[in-house]
C-alpha cells in the first residue's frame, strides 16, 4: 500500500511525510527521549534488582543454545547491516558536521564517537532487550503464545486473544515486513556500490533489483531450513567474518591509538551518559537532532517487535539477569569496538594522513566510505569483497529472520510451521523491498518508521507497567517458598524412619522403579487430595501419562495450581555398579531417575520417591498452601 501511494502520489506523499517528520521532530521529540530513557532505566533496575534471578522459562530449564551462539543470531538480527554501513559512515559525518562546536577538530572527532557510541550503545539495545523481555517472560513462564499480544496479559487477560490481540499483531507483522524490507532496500545500496567499486558493475535499480531476488532467494533456502540449520549457521559465519575483518584493520592500522581511543571513548560515553540521554538541544538551534537521534530511536522502536521477537525465541532459559547482560553489554562492547577501530581508523586518515577521498565519499554516497576506507589496507581488493560478503550475509540473515518471526506472528505465536508458510513470507519481504525501491519509497517509508514508532512508544509504557506488575507478582510467589512456617521439606518429612531414609539415599532408581511408585503412590495420592478438594467445591482433575502425572486445581480468573511428579534422568555416579541388564532404556549410558516435584513454574528440584503415600499428600498440601498464600498476597 504504502509503495502504491507512493508511487501514484509521489511529490505529494513526500510532502505530507516531511511535514509529519517536522512535527514530530519539533513537537513530540521529547517524548522519543523520555521514553527510550524510562526503557534503559527499567532495563538497569530489572538486571540488578531481584527480578534477575527469575527465569525465563521454568525453574528447572536451561539454555536453548550455548552463548557463542545466541550472541551471533541476536547481532546478526539485531544491527549487522547498520555497522557496516555506518561504521565510517557516521564517526566521520559527525566530525564534519558536529551538532555544534567548529568541524575538523580534534573535539570535533572526539564528540563524534561519543554521538556515534550513544546511537548505537546501550539506548539501542535496551529498546530491543525490554520487548524480548517482555516477550519471553510471558511466552515461557505464562505459557503464552510468544506473539507481541501475550505482552498485554497482565493488562487485559484473556482478551489478547479476541480482537485487541489481533489488532497488535497485525501491526507487529505491518511493521516487520515494512522494516524488513527498509533494510534491505537500504543493504542493497551498499551491495551494489561494493560491486562497482570492485568489478564496475553498474549502480542502477535494474542491477539493485537482481540483487534483492538472489538474496531473498538465498534467504528462502535459509529459512526452509529453520532457526538451527539456516539463521543459526549464517549467523556464526556472519561473526566470524566480522571478528576477522575487524581484527585485521585493528593489526594493520594505527594498533595503539585504537586500543588507546577504546578505552578512551568508553570512558566518554559512561561519563556523559545521562546529560545526552536527556539532550533535546533547547538552547542551540540545530535540526540535527530529528536527523539523527530522534531518527535512531525511531527505527530502534519500530523495529523492536521484529528483533524482540526474535531475541525472545532464542533467549528461552536464561534468567533476566543472564540476558539482559548478554542482550545489552555484549552487543554494545562489540559495536563500541568496532565503531572505535573503523570510524576513529577513518578520522586518522582524513585529519592525520590527508586521505580526503573518504571524507569525499563519505559525503557523497555514505555506501561507498566503507570501500574507499578499506582501499588503504593491504589486500584491498579482498577486503573490500569480503565486505560485500557480510553485506550480503546479513542481508539474507535480516530477510530470514524476519521471515521467521512474521511467520510465529501470523500463526499465533507456532514456531512449527510448514515450509511454504517461512517461503511465502521470505518472498513477500522481498518483493516489498523491489515495490519501495522502485518507487523511489525508501526515504518515505523512513519517515513513515519513525511516526509508527509514536503509537508503538505509548504501547510499550503500558507492556513495561504490565511486565513490573507480573515480575512483582513472580517475586511474591518466590518468596512464599522461604516463609519460616512453610519451609519445604526437601529430602521428605521429619517422621520417616531413619533405615528408610538412608535406603532412600543410597539408591538409584531406574525409570521403572519410578514409574511403579508414581503408579502405586503418587497417583493415589493426586487423586485422594482431589477427591477431597472437589467436596469442596474445586473443580480438580488429575492427568496421568507415561511422562508424569499432575493434580490441576482450577482457581477461575486467577492463578491455577498444578502439582506434577516426573521422572528426571540424571548420570549414574561413577561409585555406583552400572548393571548392563536392569538397563530399561536399551543403552548403555549410566543413568538414574528421581521423582521430582514440578509446579506450574517449573521443577522444584527435590525428590519424592520413597516417600510414603500420607507423605507425598503432606507436600501437596504444604505446596497448596503456599499457593495460597502467594495469591493471598498479591489480590
Amino acid at each position: 500500500m504504502l509503495a502504491f501511494v507512493v508511487t501514484v502520489f509521489h511529490e505529494g506523499s513526500l510532502k505530507v511525510f516531511d511535514q509529519v517528520q517536522s512535527w514530530i521532530v519539533n513537537d513530540v521529540g521529547w517524548f522519543y527521549i523520555l521514553v527510550v530513557a524510562v526503557i534503559l532505566l527499567l532495563t538497569v533496575f530489572c538486571m540488578f534488582s531481584r527480578f534477575g534471578d527469575i527465569k525465563l522459562g521454568p525453574d528447572h530449564s536451561t539454555p536453548d543454545y550455548n552463548t557463542i551462539t545466541w550472541f551471533s543470531m541476536l547481532f546478526s538480527a539485531g544491527m549487522g547491516i547498520g555497522l557496516m554501513f555506518f561504521g565510517v559512515a557516521e564517526p566521520l559525518m559527525h566530525t564534519l558536521a558536529p551538532p555544534v562546536g567548529e568541524p575538523n577538530t580534534p573535539e570535533a572527532a572526539r564528540e563524534a564517537i561519543r554521538i556515534t557510541f550513544f546511537h548505537w550503545g546501550f539506548h539501542a539495545w535496551a529498546i530491543y532487550g525490554i520487548v524480548a523481555l517482555a516477550l519471553a517472560f510471558f511466552a515461557y513462564r505464562y505459557r503464552l503464545p510468544l506473539t507481541l499480544r501475550s505482552a498485554l496479559y497482565p493488562l487485559i487477560g484473556e482478551r489478547i486473544h479476541g480482537p485487541i490481540g489481533n489488532a497488535v499483531d497485525i501491526f507487529a507483522v505491518v511493521s516487520t515486513v515494512l522494516g524488513v524490507a527498509t533494510s534491505l532496500g537500504f543493504g542493497v545500496l551498499q551491495i551494489n556500490s561494493g560491486l562497482n567499486h570492485l568489478f564496475d558493475i553498474p549502480v542502477n535499480s535494474t542491477v539493485q533489483v537482481l540483487l534483492i531476488i538472489g538474496a531473498t532467494l538465498l534467504a528462502s533456502l535459509s529459512v526452509s531450513l529453520g532457526l538451527d540449520k539456516g539463521v543459526r549457521r549464517l549467523s556464526e559465519l556472519n561473526i566470524i567474518l566480522a571478528v576477522a575483518l575487524l581484527l585485521f584493520v585493528l593489526i594493520l592500522g594505527p594498533t595503539v591509538f585504537l586500543i588507546k581511543a577504546y578505552v578512551e571513548n568508553t570512558g566518554g560515553y559512561l561519563s556523559e551518559i545521562v546529560g545526552k540521554t536527556f539532550n533535546l538541544y533547547a538552547y542551540e538551534k540545530t535540526d540535527w537532532l530529528g536527523g539523527w537521534t530522534l531518527l535512531y530511536w525511531g527505527w530502534w522502536l519500530s523495529w523492536s517487535p521484529f528483533v524482540g521477537m526474535f531475541i525472545a525465541r532464542v533467549s528461552r532459559g536464561r534468567t533476566i539477569r543472564e540476558f539482559i547482560a548478554g542482550v545489552i553489554l555484549l552487543p554494545t562492547a562489540f559495536t563500541f569496538l568496532w565503531m572505535t577501530v573503523f570510524g576513529d581508523s577513518a578520522i586518522d586518515l582524513v585529519m592525520n594522513q590527508g586521505v580526503q577521498a573518504i571524507a569525499d565519499a563519505t559525503l557523497k554516497d555514505s555506501s561507498l566510505a566503507l570501500y574507499v576506507f578499506l582501499e588503504n589496507f593491504p589486500f584491498s581488493s579482498f577486503l573490500s569483497l569480503v565486505a560485500v560478503v557480510m553485506v550480503l550475509v546479513f542481508f539474507v540473515t535480516s530477510a530470514d529472520s524476519g521471515a521467521l518471526v512474521v511467520d510465529m506472528l501470523a500463526s499465533g505465536g507456532n514456531a512449527e510451521t510448514p515450509v511454504w508458510q517461512r517461503l511465502f513470507w521470505a518472498l513477500a519481504m522481498g518483493g516489498m523491498a523491489i515495490a519501495l525501491l522502485l518507487a523511489d519509497g525508501l526515504q518515505a517509508l523512513s519517515t513513515a518508521t519513525l511516526a509508527s514508532a509514536l503509537p508503538f512508544a505509548c504501547v510499550l509504557l503500558v507492556v513495561m507497567w504490565g511486565l513490573v506488575k507480573a515480575l512483582r507478582e513472580d517475586v511474591t510467589k518466590r518468596d512464599t517458598h522461604t516463609q519460616l512456617h512453610l519451609a519445604p521439606r526437601h529430602g521428605g518429612p521429619t517422621t520417616l524412619d531413619w533405615q528408610r531414609r538412608l535406603r532412600n539415599l543410597t539408591t538409584y532408581p531406574r525409570r521403572r522403579h519410578i514409574q511403579r511408585f508414581m503408579e502405586e503412590v503418587v497417583t493415589p495420592a493426586l487423586e485422594e487430595v482431589a477427591a477431597a478438594l472437589t467436596k469442596q467445591g474445586a473443580n480438580t482433575t488429575v492427568e496421568q501419562t507415561p511422562k508424569q502425572v499432575a493434580l490441576h486445581v482450577e482457581h477461575d480468573s486467577e492463578l491455577d495450581f498444578v502439582y506434577k511428579v516426573r521422572p528426571e534422568a540424571y548420570p549414574l555416579p561413577a561409585f555406583v555398579e552400572n548393571d548392563e541388564e536392569e538397563d530399561d532404556d536399551n543403552n548403555s549410558e549410566r543413568k538414574y531417575f528421581r521423582a521430582e516435584v514440578h509446579l506450574r513454574e517449573g521443577g522444584q528440584n527435590y525428590d519424592v520417591m520413597g516417600w510414603s503415600r500420607a507423605e507425598v499428600i503432606d507436600d501437596i498440601l504444604d505446596q497448596y498452601e503456599r499457593h495460597l498464600h502467594y495469591l493471598h498476597l498479591i489480590r
